[in-house]
């Protein structure tokens, strides 16, 4: 059924193509889009007036718009940077010549910006507002949506979670400003609002989003910007909006790309050779009869080198007053950890048609993709840096699937395998299939209807949806040694293997109405844009949870819930008012009412207003006619933003939590599960954070350096955060409760300049600069000047042990830890620590405060050069002021951990032959000779293009390029990459280096 309705909407859109080109008329115009100094403008539109009919410029600057009626037209020619007077021409049934000579502008000040709920010209922005269009994208292999800004946003931080295939990012704006709840932006794809919740079997959500379908990406970062998305914003706004049709000719545009990835640094262990000689020289004789003769490179039998592709094609043009644009893509990437890949179909549709003489506009988007992904074994990372490499990879006989595992020497034992020893490398990844698959849709419908007695009036209604399924398998055979004989019966009888699943669906629906008012009062010289509007989203989950199975249908335990469907609404009521005096003065004045299902009636609903005024001096008598000086505005704005994303749909009301299976009580030989009071808080309300930013920005040289520098402080109060109770209140020590307060602030500095601007050669050079420093600053009700904050940043090699803390006065995270006594030859003491305290003795009273995973500085750096028709451009970015726990080291670099206890040998880093600790007790975790300068610079991408202009007979425009990401980095840190997500280092997978090949078609 579905196969027949996507053949019959083919065949519609296959006979609209062909009636548009066969009914097109004979009459046209063409000509050729220049600069001043006579150089093609690739990309520029020329647009007839009044119309929606365009045509964009190819590498040459020629464009060409068919299909006029004989009469006279107005045309306008547009390109980012320049500007031009309209011409008027005749059509009759012949091509008509019009050319254009652009001039520069003040860059991009006429650009319009997508904020939330409409739009606005760059010059009338009243708050922090960045936007990145397509051609200043981060290119190669793109693989999820927000690596394309990677480095190109002052206050914004996009940290990779690893190399896995489709794998995403941290994203922060201006840092994290919550404990308990989300501190993840608020994303909206054309005009739907995503949540954060995540989606079973996408690790990363956005990845099912097609990163070729993107036009712009827009961050909206003060609360003055932000505050009309009210509850949702507080950690920042990004709006994706995709890319649409021009009236006109169909165009066809067919992108193809092939990489190669590949490990960029193994970690530095000790060889067989060093093993060996480390064993034979500090090992006693059982130990020394453990080693092996074989040369096993563990880390080389893991990665690989992966060869991905990723194909796109698009066809964008016009149905008279209809623009459309239609695309497919197809994604296979391979990881460089063995057996893992991603696979992703996508498809796309828009169509923008205006009717009743352009009085209604209609905007649909509809896009989806199917996704097919096997995760590796990332266990297999850690077990490649421990597992001895004096063994061989296979065992020379068929137990455990052929690979060489410990054995236990006892003979009584039931799986014949040591149980604490670390498993096979490979087998961990050949016999482990954890496989998914998901589907997503994104779609909506808006409505723009201007009224036919009151023009400057306005209504839309917005009708959207994300929906998606997740479904997966976690298969391991019965043979396979992590999963050996891994469960025992009520016969004493023992299975092996593993046979799970998982199932859930999301279905979030939102609807938006409201009315937008624009009239410009010439009497006083004011120009009012007012909105007014209403919103409801719904999100809902339906969650199938299945037993634990072994291979032969063993239920290992069964889940606490095997049917779940957590759910959330919002209702939201807000408006806006933006005042342009004199063209001259801005004022912005926001509110928004929210109303969220996470809290009890009492605390349902919460109100953010913000406020800001903008001076644009430029406009000034003695500013306005200064050359030198191309644009002059100050920036002020305060406004209150909330937070509820991350939060349990229920914590404010009391209920009955059932207990699992460990915790059952026995009737005869029946065990019943039993249910208990959860903890809960019927006070609990929305975080509010108030923001207050001032700014400026500027352009000289008539637009040719552009910049802008902002200043802000923002305090995050009623922090929701965990708390004791008082024993007996509840089955729980803790509960979370609004007690805390946290503040961020911080300068942003963006540049942009256009170094040379000449006939063959064209440099344009942008540099961002962002200081941001966070401090936790009240997480008690009463202040305990001895309070030691709330420990986080758990890490292995101890018992329970935690390296950060969240502690008033402090950053977020700040690592606690004991402080390392060295010897006169530079070398760690083992197990010697500053008693800081005085008293005699080393202990948990002695843990001191040093250093914060998050950088104090952060740099972006983006050049793009062409030369004729070719074209190189890099991009870099720096963390400054970052430290990083290596946990590689603390856990595989002491002696403990080659020589173990319990019988058998492990690997090591070659850090232990540096520092010559033992280790094998908690304070050796926490010490903090782990922690290490994370600082770098890195040189994320490097592209060169070379563009063939107009090929197979002036049909076809042609295009490759070459591409290097991860070129290289440059840091302190003595782990494999400095840039790790909440400042600990444990294994983390690694990020390639990929070399992209990429091809272009456009006819």
């Amino acid at each position: 059924m579905r196969n027949n309705y996507l053949k019959k909407f083919m065949l519609l859109f296959t006979v609209l193509i062909i009636s548009h080109a066969v009914f097109a008329q004979t009459g046209g115009i063409t000509g050729k889009v220049v600069d001043e100094n006579n150089q093609p403008l690739p990309g520029a539109t020329v647009l007839v007036s009044g119309t929606t009919i365009a045509g964009a410029a190819d590498a040459t600057g020629v464009y060409k718009i068919s299909g006029l009626k004989a009469g006279n037209y107005t045309l306008t020619a547009s390109f980012i940077g320049y500007t031009a007077d309209p011409q008027t021409v005749s059509v009759g049934a012949a091509m008509v010549t019009v050319n254009f000579k652009l001039q520069p502008s003040s860059k991009s000040l006429n650009e319009v910006v997508v904020i939330g709920y409409g739009t606005v010209k760059k010059k009338d922005l009243t708050g922090s507002v960045t936007t990145v269009s397509s051609k200043d994208f981060q290119t190669g292999n793109i693989t999820s949506p927000e690596q394309l800004i990677a480095g190109k946003v002052a206050g914004v931080s996009i940290t990779p979670n690893g190399g896995a295939p489709g794998a995403g990012s941290t994203i922060r704006v201006r840092g994290g400003a919550s404990i308990s709840a989300s501190n993840d932006p608020l994303i909206v794809v054309d005009g739907v609002q995503l949540s954060n919740d995540g989606i079973a079997g996408a690790p990363n959500a956005l990845t099912l989003i097609n990163p070729n379908d993107i036009e712009t990406f827009t961050v909206l970062k003060d609360a003055s910007a932000t505050a009309i998305y009210g509850s949702r914003a507080s950690n920042g706004v990004i709006i994706i909006t995709t890319k649409r049709g021009v009236s006109g000719k169909p165009v066809i545009n067919v992108n193809t790309q092939v990489s190669s990835s590949t490990l960029t640094k193994e970690v530095s262990v000790l060889s067989a050779d060093q093993l060996r000689a480390y064993v034979k020289a500090n090992g006693n004789a059982t130990y020394q009869g453990l080693l092996g003769t074989e040369n096993t490179d563990w880390q080389k039998e893991i990665y690989q080198t992966a060869i991905s592709n990723d194909n796109n094609l698009s066809v964008s043009g016009g149905l008279k007053n209809m623009p459309y644009r239609v695309s497919v893509g197809y994604l296979d990437q391979k990881g460089i950890l063995r057996t893992g890949y991603l696979n992703r179909a996508s498809a796309s549709i828009n169509i923008s048609p205006k009717l009743f003489d352009n009085h209604l506009k209609i905007d649909l988007n509809v896009r989806g993709s199917a996704s097919k992904a096997r995760f590796a074994n990332q266990g297999a990372i850690g077990a490649a840096i421990s597992f001895d490499p004096t063994k061989p990879v296979l065992s020379g006989n068929s137990n455990y699937g052929g690979y060489f595992e410990y054995l236990d020497s006892d003979p009584s034992s039931a799986t014949g395998l040591k149980q604490l020893a670390p498993r096979n490398p490979v087998g961990l990844l050949e016999e482990r299939e954890d496989k998914s698959d998901v589907k997503r849709s994104i779609g909506n419908l808006q409505l723009d209807y201007k009224l036919h007695f009151l023009p400057d009036l306005h209504a839309n209604v917005n009708f959207g949806y994300d929906a998606s399924q997740g479904k997966g398998t976690i298969v391991q055979p019965d043979y396979a040694a992590s999963s050996f004989r891994r469960y025992k019966d009520a016969n004493n009888v023992l299975h092996s293997g593993v046979n799970n699943q998982y199932n859930s669906k999301v279905l979030n629906t939102t609807f938006e109405g409201y009315l937008n008012y624009v009239k410009e009062v010439t009497a006083i010289d004011t120009r009012i844009d007012a909105v007014a509007g209403y919103a409801y989203y719904d999100y809902k989950t339906t969650v199938t949870n299945f037993p634990d199975l072994t291979t032969d249908g063993t239920v290992v335990s069964s889940p606490t819930y095997p049917f779940d469907i957590p759910r959330n609404r919002l209702l939201s009521y807000y408006g806006r008012l933006n005042l342009t005096v004199s063209n001259k003065y801005l004022l912005t004045g926001t509110i928004r009412r929210d109303g969220s299902s996470r809290f009890s009636p009492l605390n349902r609903f919460a109100v953010f207003p913000s406020g800001a005024f903008a001076w644009k001096i430029k406009e000034e008598s003695f500013l306005k006619d200064n050359t030198v000086l191309s644009d002059l505005k100050l920036r002020v704005g305060y406004g209150l933003t909330g937070q509820q994303d991350g939060l349990s749909n229920y914590g404010y009301t009391s209920y009955y939590a059932l207990s699992s299976q460990t915790a059952s009580y026995q009737f005869g030989n029946t065990f019943y599960q039993l249910y208990r009071p959860a903890a809960y808080d019927p006070k609990r309300k929305w975080e509010q954070s108030a923001t207050t930013n001032a700014g400026i920005d500027f352009g000289f040289l008539n637009g040719r350096l552009t910049g802008s520098i902002d200043a802000y402080y923002k305090e995050t109060k009623d922090l929701l955060a965990p708390v004791n109770q008082a024993a007996g209140a509840g089955f729980s020590n803790t509960f979370v409760t609004n007690v805390g307060t946290m503040t961020n602030k911080g300068i942003e500095l963006s540049l942009s300049a256009q170094v040379i601007r000449s006939k063959d050669v064209n440099w344009e050079v942008a540099v961002n600069a962002t200081y941001n420093q966070n401090k936790v600053t009240k997480l008690t009700f009463v202040d305990d000047p001895n309070g030691i904050g709330i420990a986080t940043g758990g890490v292995s090699g101890g018992t329970g042990s935690s390296v950060q803390r969240f502690i008033v006065g402090q950053p977020r995270g700040t690592y606690y830890v004991y402080q390392q006594v060295y010897g006169t030859d530079g070398k760690p003491l083992d197990n010697v620590y500053v008693d800081r305290n005085g008293d005699g003795s080393v202990n948990d009273k002695d843990l001191y405060l040093y250093k914060q995973p998050d950088p104090k500085y952060i740099f972006g750096f983006s050049s793009n050069v062409s030369y004729k028709n070719f074209n190189l451009s890099v991009v870099m970015r720096a963390n400054v002021g970052n430290y990083a726990y290596n946990n590689v080291f603390s856990s595989t670099g002491v002696q403990r951990s080659i020589l173990n206890p319990l019988g058998y040998l492990n690997n090591g880093s070659t850090n232990l032959l540096e520092s010559g600790l033992i280790g094998g007790n908690d304070k050796n975790v926490l010490s903090d000779y782990y922690i290490q300068n994370a600082s770098f610079l890195k040189m994320d991408n490097a592209s060169l293009g070379y563009n063939f202009g107009k090929v197979l007979g002036g049909s076809t425009q042609l295009s490759l390029s070459g591409n290097v990401q991860n070129v290289f980095t440059i840091t302190k840190y003595k782990g494999v990459d400095p840039e790790v997500n909440g400042g600990i280092d444990n294994n983390i997978y690694p990020r390639p280096r990929t070399y992209v090949l990429g091809l272009n078609l456009k006819f």
